[in-house]
């Protein structure tokens, strides 16, 4: 599944918006309405759409993120982490009024996590401009969105020999919509999540959710926390296992997992190497609140050689 042709500009494009993530963790139980709960962590992490970006970069990839930053402290904050990260500015869209985006995040026993989360109206950079614009190899969409301009887009980039990625990311859509059945047919790889599935199909398991969804859309590949991951393509169903790792946080997880996808995409890997890569991105994202603890190439070795089978190498 290596992307070939030339005139590419870039490895990644990354479409979608920051959020300043308030990671509260460590929390002894769920918090109540009318109660309080002291958590034994706190951080301020940059997340949203730069989570895989910036995850994409640590592995060495060149990824060119598109978002709006506005005249407010959680745009200055995620903004100052892209910068010391060393993230590519060359889609960053700078407002002259707030553009705030914020989760409030609370991780407490047994991967337990509730979010809350706050996003001001602005304007999406339009797609289609900026795919033409950086002609990436891989087009990575954080959320899911069927609308006309997306699905357009979409196909802009289908024909610019683009692979497009699009994860799931908890919306309110409906398998049985048309609009959304089309929008799936049309990416490469979709990347939901096992509860995110469920939902999307309506469908009273996993196995049934999978059968559903692969019907749709080219490859599919769904999280299942610590269980791992399952991908089917072509009929052919594939597994891998998560890491085992005391949990910290679980709020970045499935965004690395995608940047390790992508990264083996990149690299022409076979389904079950690029699955393995995920997971080992997916399980260093717990051990650290937020997109913190995303890896580094130079840690990818190690993590691979955690999983509980052997695994490729990680170049």
């Amino acid at each position: 599944m290596e992307t070939s042709g030339t005139g590419y500009g870039c490895e990644v494009l990354v479409a979608g918006p920051y959020f300043a993530d308030l990671v509260f963790h460590g929390l002894p139980r769920p918090a109540e309405p009318g109660g309080e709960v002291f958590a034994r962590g706190f951080a301020l992490v940059p997340g949203g759409a730069y989570t895989p970006a910036m995850a994409l970069h640590r592995l060495g990839r060149q990824a060119v993120w598109a978002v709006d930053f506005g005249a407010d402290l959680f745009s200055a904050e995620v903004l100052a982490a892209a910068r010391a990260e060393g993230l590519d500015e060359r889609a960053f869209r700078h407002h002259p009024y707030p553009v705030r985006s914020v989760t409030v995040a609370l991780s407490g026993p047994d991967d337990d996590r509730a979010m809350v989360s706050y996003q001001d109206e602005a304007p999406a950079p339009p797609l289609a401009p900026l795919l033409r614009r950086h002609r990436p190899r891989v087009l990575v969409l954080p959320q899911l969105r069927w609308d006309d301009d997306t699905l357009a887009a979409v196909r802009v980039a289908r024909r610019l020999g683009a692979l497009v990625v699009m994860d799931g990311h908890d919306v309110p859509a409906s398998a049985a919509d048309p609009a959304v059945r089309r929008l799936l047919a049309a990416l490469d790889v979709f990347t939901p999540n096992a509860a995110e599935a469920l939902r999307l199909t309506g469908a009273a398991d996993l196995d049934r959710a999978l059968a559903e969804l692969a019907a749709l859309v080219p490859t599919l590949v769904v999280t299942r926390g610590a269980h791992g991951a399952v991908a089917v393509r072509d009929g052919e169903r594939y597994e891998a296992p998560a890491v085992p790792v005391p949990v910290v946080d679980t709020t970045a997880a499935g965004d690395c997992f995608n940047a390790g996808l992508v990264h083996g995409l990149l690299a022409g890997r076979d389904l079950p190497d690029c699955l393995a890569l995920a997971a080992a991105c997916g399980s260093a994202a717990v051990t650290g609140p937020g997109s913190s603890a995303a890896p580094r190439a130079a840690e990818l070795a190690g993590w691979l050689e955690r999983l509980p089978c052997a695994q490729p190498d990680p170049r």
